[in-house]
């Protein structure tokens, strides 16, 4: 696992990108561990979702939505 500061990550985000494919690197700020990035493999395995990233956005059932006009907008033009 690497670490690197903030500041080298700001620095040369592809070496970071690079290390992040042979595991975790952990991107410290002060001294402190703030952020982890990882490969999108890794990713889908420690968090078991497979298949596609916009299979993440998909609701798994349907939500009522009504939108609402705020008072202050104007008003829609009847033709």
């Amino acid at each position: 696992m690497s670490v690197v500061t903030s500041r080298e990550f700001n620095h040369d985000v592809s070496a970071v990108k690079r290390a992040a494919a042979a595991g975790p690197v952990i991107i410290t700020d002060h001294g402190r561990p703030s952020h982890v990035l990882l490969s999108f493999a890794d990713y889908q395995r420690l968090t078991g979702t497979g298949g596609r990233l916009g299979d993440a956005f998909v609701l798994d059932e349907e939500i009522g939505f009504d939108p609402v006009r705020p008072r202050d907008s104007l008003r829609e033009v009847d033709l």
